[in-house]
């Protein structure tokens, strides 16, 4: 069973992926903050992280992002976000797996399978 991280700061986002995700059998650590992002990584090593880029902030997600790669080079991360342009051009793109919009949670499901079977 994959372990994945979902971090975001607004706790109805993540009470409905906790839900969504241990309904397909994914084992589900969370986050409502950066530094317990971070923590919660090192603590428990998991296989995928979803990662909401305004968390509260846009420099807050972007920091998390590079604190994940330096963390763990090879975690699988996907940036599930409202707004993505916020992350386009910027250099913490290249360390992001894949991007979803926030509000497609069919296309986060599969972003997450196909990430899990690529790795």
């Amino acid at each position: 069973m994959a372990h994945i991280l979902v971090a975001d700061d607004n706790a109805d986002q993540i009470a409905m992926h906790r839900k969504l995700l241990e309904t397909f059998g994914y084992k589900v650590s969370t986050a409502r903050s950066p530094v317990e992002a971070l923590s919660e990584l090192e603590r428990n090593r998991p296989d995928l992280a979803v990662v909401d880029l305004r968390i509260p902030s846009t420099s807050d997600g972007l920091a998390l992002i590079r604190g994940i790669r330096e963390r763990d080079p090879k975690i699988l991360l996907i940036v599930f976000s409202g707004w993505p342009d916020d992350l386009y051009g910027s250099p913490e793109e290249s360390f992001v797996s894949r991007v979803v919009l926030k509000g497609t949670v069919q296309d986060l499901l599969k972003a997450i399978a196909e990430l899990l079977a690529q790795n």
